[in-house]
């Protein structure tokens, strides 16, 4: 397993992602991707290089600056160059950062804003449009003290497992963020990633995590 540095955007994540659910769009390009799953808070680096891709970051630059990831099912080679069938659950994210290329292509940083759920897709574009519901990652009071303690149990359990040459997320990052950065950044199959983000809260994606990784 390896684990890379992720870079997260407050320290008051749950906050921050219940304000970005709230303000949402209602509608939000689709980035199909076939090992990419963003968590909210967490920043990813992107390259874009497909005309239709191209296109949909050009817009999005020109309005909000969000666009939905969302993973690609299996079995959507054949489909690819279409519509492949993709999971319902993603991450919208907001492009930080921005370079386009000579050729044409851009490298963007996208930093992960809230999950959502895909209602229904519009197909006047040349990439894809959704109508989407967003989906806020509320944390309770009381829930605050169990969310601690499964992060203090999780970097223990990244000691047992990162390589030497891998370093953990910053250990001044919250208790949200240090879930959130490790479920996108450590060695795991795509699928059982999207599983992680469609947990109804980072105190249940937490304590997948812990226990996923005390079986190994």
């Amino acid at each position: 397993m390896t684990l890379l540095l992720g870079v997260a955007s407050s320290t008051c994540a749950q906050d921050a992602a219940a304000a970005d659910a709230k303000t949402l769009p209602q509608e939000i390009p689709l980035f199909p991707l076939p090992e990419v799953v963003l968590f909210p808070t967490v920043s990813r680096p992107l390259l874009i290089f497909e005309a239709r891709y191209r296109e949909m970051v050009a817009d999005a630059l020109k309005g909000t600056r969000i666009i939905g990831t969302v993973l690609l099912r299996p079995g959507h080679e054949s489909e690819y160059e279409g519509r492949p069938p993709i999971y319902d659950v993603g991450c919208a994210g907001e492009i930080q950062a921005y370079e386009q290329l000579p050729d044409g292509r851009y490298v963007i940083l996208l930093r992960g804003l809230t999950t959502f759920r895909v209602v229904s897709e519009d197909q006047r574009k040349v990439y894809r449009l959704a109508r989407i519901e967003p989906v806020a990652e509320l944390l309770k009071k009381e829930e605050l003290g169990a969310l601690s303690t499964l992060r203090e149990r999780l970097a223990q359990l990244l000691y047992t497992v990162l390589p030497l040459d891998a370093d953990p997320p910053d250990p001044a990052l919250d208790d949200a963020e240090f879930v959130n950065v490790t479920a996108q950044n450590l060695g795991m199959p795509e699928p059982v990633r999207q599983e992680l983000l469609e947990q109804n809260s980072v105190l249940a994606r937490a304590r997948a995590l812990v226990e996923r990784l005390e079986k190994k």
